[in-house]
């Protein structure tokens, strides 16, 4: 359980790397996002779809570049994450040694 937890995680903070890429070089390429993060190029398209469906990112001619709304979205990621903390932090207290 805890493994596959991991590996979404993992799923997130690639989609996470690539958001900060694209809003900090936008426009940008999938070449050029895969070679700033070092990840695949096959990675980092499908972050960047990931990203275009959660509405973060748009695509242009000239590459990748922040939805209008995008900032907005980020408050709401930093939100959900700190809701996930208080979560997890309560999980490690269900159960008994």
């Amino acid at each position: 359980m805890i493994e596959r937890l991991a590996r979404q995680l993992q799923k997130e903070e690639r989609d996470l790397l690539v958001l900060e890429t694209v809003l900090c070089h936008h426009p940008i390429g999938i070449e050029r996002i895969a070679t700033e993060t070092g990840l695949d190029e096959h990675k980092t398209r499908y972050s960047l779809r990931m990203l275009e469906d959660d509405g973060l990112v748009e695509p242009t001619p000239d590459g990748a570049v922040p939805a209008p709304d995008a900032a907005g979205r980020i408050e709401e990621i930093h939100d959900g994450l700190d809701g996930l903390i208080e979560r997890v932090d309560g999980l490690k207290g269900t159960f008994s040694e």
